[in-house]
């Protein structure tokens, strides 16, 4: 991957003092660590925004199945999983 871009930014001086000391300390370029860090940050973004998308999909589905009269109440999901400790309850 071709290295063209200049990111400069500002921060404190104590933490780029430590941040060096620490970079030195693990024998790796301060660049280096740098770029892995944006990476996983632009990974979990990714990976968060996919997630939200997932779960809106996943509330979108669940009520157009409601509208659609295809899902229970709480009430009904109670009685069932109400239905289902008994049966486990009576096997243990």
């Amino acid at each position: 991957m071709s290295k063209q871009a200049v990111f400069t930014m500002k921060l404190e001086p104590e933490l780029r003092e430590e941040f060096m000391a620490e970079a030195e300390a693990s024998h790796r370029p301060a660049s280096q660590i740098v770029r892995e860090m944006m990476r996983q940050f632009v990974q979990t973004q990714r990976e968060s925004r996919e997630y939200e998308a997932f779960l809106q999909r996943k509330v979108d589905n669940a009520r157009i199945s409601m509208r659609a009269g295809e899902g229970l109440t709480n009430e009904e999901v109670e009685a069932q999983f109400a239905a289902r400790r008994a049966q486990v309850t009576k096997k243990g």
